[in-house]
């Protein structure tokens, strides 16, 4: 299809800078395959069981609003990451070794930059969506070489600055802005309190979805309980299998 042939050089374009900014390598972190495939198997087995409950007790606004809820949380994880994280980070180093605290403190400068980057994309956008919302007809009266000026900066942010900050979320909420670099276990332990914080604003925001008393607690909690589970999974591997303990 045209579009496709369109569409997925564009995706990899915006691709590669934001895994490189936002999912990088060095540090403590390790690497562990069966982990990413692992992940990716509940992401998909976590869609396909959430469009099934929707399919069988909701109606399509339900489908409608979920959809929208989850494009909701791509953009809000970043943003509660930005607000607990350092808490939990900071816990996370009082927690260690005396003699390890150093190290973890002057690895922190791979995840500010991370978050710097995230600010920047998120501030560079939000300024593009105003000054295009608040003056609807700039392009009208130019003409030629000045229209183009204008033009082509619209329409890169369009093509890829959109896809960029979206993907560029989704690898933050995964490495949780690189924090693998200070720990190879504090994206694990940040998950954890994220995907639970989440869980809370989906019940005290949405309330119980339609269904009988077994479907709405899989639809409430099993993503959590699973991502919990396959976060605890995902420690004890780093302990068993790369000797990298919470505290070591």
């Amino acid at each position: 299809m045209p579009f496709l042939s369109f569409l997925v050089p564009l995706l990899r374009l915006a691709h590669r800078p934001a895994r490189k900014l936002f999912d990088q390598d060095g540090g403590g972190r390790v690497h562990d395959p069966l982990v990413d495939r692992v992940q990716i198997t509940r992401t998909v087995l976590g869609v396909l069981a959430t469009l099934a409950l929707y399919y069988v007790y909701g109606s399509d606004g339900d489908l409608e609003d979920q959809a929208s809820e989850s494009a909701a949380q791509l953009i809000v994880t970043p943003v509660l990451l930005l607000i607990a994280g350092p808490v939990v980070i900071a816990l996370f180093i009082r927690y260690a070794p005396a003699e390890r605290r150093r190290l973890l403190r002057s690895r922190l400068s791979v995840p500010a930059k991370t978050v710097g980057w995230y600010v920047l994309t998120v501030a560079v956008l939000a300024a593009t969506v105003w000054a295009i919302s608040a003056n609807p007809g700039m392009l009208e009266g130019l003409h030629g070489v000045w229209l183009f000026v204008a033009a082509v900066p619209a329409l890169v942010f369009v093509l890829w600055g959109l896809p960029f900050f979206f993907l560029a979320s989704a690898y933050v909420a995964r490495s949780a802005f690189n924090t693998a670099y200070v720990h190879a276990a504090l994206p694990a332990v940040l998950t954890v309190v994220m995907v639970w914080i989440i869980a809370v604003f989906n019940v005290t925001g949405s309330g119980m979805p339609n269904g009988p008393q077994w479907a709405q607690l899989c639809s409430l909690f099993g993503g959590p309980l699973s991502v919990t589970g396959l976060s605890l999974w995902e420690l004890r591997r780093l302990r068993t299998r790369h000797g990298v303990t919470i505290r070591g």
